[in-house]
């Protein structure tokens, strides 16, 4: 970190970090990260066409699972142009405005998935729990309104954020910890008093993935009671079975964060490259992993995918 003794409020610059140590290397290392990137953004486009496009799929579960993909898309577009940036250009330098846009929109979406599978959780809970009112209960109307409210809960608890750290003196250069902005990181990097910064941060992910996390959990509690309730062992293993998708999804997306946290906690200065990758890979593999899981276990994506490639197929003929 540079000195703090020539601070200014913004108008600083940060600079983003690759891989320590494998500056030279960072074209090669890039590869992997540029595939899931281009993976991840063609996967939920293709979910989100065959959502719209087939009447089948126009169900809670599928739209839900399209909010899923444009929340994907979204985190891709905000995390994507500066990693390439840094990786293929070599440029690190990023302004205080496009530093605390980016970190706006990264933890935005992040919510907004979290909401979402919250939403997830509950449309697998009222289709075991009541399977006949299912179709009354989780409307078009009342989906839209979940899906509101989901967004607008990620814009009001992200707002505060930016609007605080403009008050807040930084060194004229500062060293980010990965290739991306984010909350945490800047308000670490800040010359002056944060106390009102790390509040604000940490109620903001209680009130977003802590309160989704335990309503999951929650919701999954109940599904587990209501299906040990069903009398039949083949129909209490049909009720689970619609729920692994969804269960792994939730995985994929908290298993991440928690190792990354940990990895800060633990040994992040022993293995700097390692927190580093782990940094750019739990926001890139959700949206590489969730549209290859749901055509892995949802047969009627499947089928809707089959009969696009069919009638390309004849189309071309």
């Amino acid at each position: 970190m540079f000195s703090c003794n020539t601070s200014t409020s913004g108008h600083s610059t940060f600079l983003l970090t690759g891989f320590p140590g494998l500056e030279a290397s960072h074209h090669w290392v890039s590869i992997p990260i540029n595939l899931i990137c281009v993976v991840s953004i063609l996967g939920n486009g293709v979910i989100l066409l065959l959502i719209r496009t087939d009447p089948s799929l126009h169900e809670p579960m599928y739209i839900f699972l399209s909010m899923l993909a444009a929340s994907d898309l979204g985190l891709c577009a905000s995390t994507f142009p500066t990693m390439m940036w840094l990786f293929w250009l070599g440029a690190r330098e990023l302004p205080f405005d496009l530093c605390a846009a980016q970190m706006f929109f990264i933890h935005a979406f992040t919510y907004v998935e979290s909401g979402v599978l919250l939403a997830m959780a509950f449309d697998r809970f009222v289709a075991i729990r009541e399977p006949l009112r299912y179709a009354t209960i989780l409307t078009h109307s009342a989906m839209a309104r979940v899906g509101a409210a989901i967004l607008v809960r990620a814009v009001l608890l992200n707002l505060p954020g930016p609007i605080l750290l403009r008050h807040l003196l930084f060194p004229q250069i500062s060293v980010l910890s990965h290739g991306y902005c984010l909350h945490c990181d800047l308000v670490g990097l800040a010359c002056s008093d944060t106390q009102i910064n790390s509040l604000v941060g940490l109620v903001s992910i209680l009130l977003s993935l802590g309160l989704d996390s335990f309503l999951i959990v929650l919701s999954y509690a109940l599904i587990l009671r209501t299906v040990l309730g069903i009398a039949s062992p083949g129909e209490r293993l049909k009720a689970l079975n619609t729920c692994v998708s969804h269960l792994c999804i939730v995985l994929i997306f908290y298993l991440p964060k928690l190792g990354l946290s940990v990895l800060h906690r633990v040994e992040k200065h022993s293995y700097p490259a390692l927190a580093v990758l782990m940094a750019n890979l739990h926001f890139l593999v959700p949206p590489f992993m969730n549209p290859i899981v749901y055509c892995i276990k949802s047969k009627q994506i499947r089928q809707g995918l089959l009969k696009r490639f069919q009638q390309k197929r004849v189309d071309i003929s």
